[in-house]
C-alpha cells in the first residue's frame, strides 16, 4: 500500500525510563528492538519519519532524522512542540517509542481526518491517547501557550483547537483488541505483552 505524504510520522523517544531502569527503546522482542519494531510499522504508512530524541547518539545507526527537544524538561508536550515545529508537513501523527502492536490501518483511518482537524485523537473510556495522536501545526500557538503557562499535559491544550476525538466502537474496527495502546513501562509489562500476542513471543 502506497505510504501517505501529507503527513509525518514522529516517534517520541525522550522519556528517560525511569520506571523501566535502562532505555526501553531497545528492548528486545524477538530479538529486534521496540522502537524498531514502531519504525517498520510507521515506516509502512508514512514517507516521512523523524524520532525526538534528548540521546541522539543513541539512535544515530537508525538512519532517521533525530531531533532534541527544543525545551527539555517538558516530558511529552516537549517532544510534540518539538515534532511539530521540525517535520516538513502540516501534520505529523505521534507515537511512543514503546508501542509494538501499531496497527497501520488504524494509523490511516486517524491521517485522513488531519484536513480537518487540529487534533485527531483515540479516546477510550474517557481517557485520551496523547502519544497515539495526530496534532497539525496550527496547534503550536496553543502549545506555547501551555509551555509557557507552565502547564504540562497535552491534553490541556485541546480547548483552544478542534479535536476529532476517535472512540472505542471506532478504533475496534481496526484493532479489536486495542492492542495499539499497549506500550512498556516496565520489564512486567513487556513480560505480559509477550505473553498475550503470539507476535511478540520470543521463540
Amino acid at each position: 500500500m502506497k505510504t501517505i505524504d501529507n503527513v509525518s510520522g514522529v516517534i517520541l523517544a525522550g522519556g528517560k525510563s525511569s520506571r523501566y531502569g535502562k532505555n526501553k527503546a531497545f528492548e528486545k522482542v524477538n530479538d529486534i528492538p521496540l522502537i524498531e519494531k514502531v519504525i517498520t510499522a510507521m515506516g509502512a504508512v508514512f514517507q516521512e519519519l523523524i524520532i525526538i530524541t534528548n540521546t541522539p547518539h543513541e539512535y544515530t545507526h537508525l538512519r532517521l532524522p533525530l531531533y532534541k527537544d527544543l525545551i527539555e524538561g517538558l516530558g511529552p508536550l516537549g517532544g510534540v512542540f518539538t515534532g511539530l515545529s521540525a517535520i516538513s508537513k502540516d501534520a505529523g501523527l505521534f507515537v511512543a517509542c514503546d508501542m509494538p502492536s501499531l496497527n497501520g490501518k488504524l494509523l490511516r483511518h486517524m491521517a485522513g481526518y488531519k484536513d480537518d482537524f487540529d487534533v485527531v485523537v483515540p479516546r477510550i473510556s474517557g481517557q485520551v491517547e496523547a502519544l497515539h495522536a495526530l496534532y497539525r501545526k496550527t496547534c503550536l500557538g496553543a502549545v506555547r501557550r501551555l509551555i509557557d503557562s507552565r502547564q504540562y499535559q497535552v491534553f490541556r491544550f485541546f480547548p483552544e483547537v478542534s479535536v476529532r476525538y476517535v472512540d472505542e466502537d471506532e478504533i475496534r474496527r481496526f484493532d479489536p483488541e486495542l492492542r495499539s495502546f499497549l506500550n512498556v513501562n516496565t520489564p512486567q509489562e513487556l513480560q505480559e505483552i509477550k505473553k498475550t500476542d503470539t507476535r511478540f513471543k520470543d521463540p
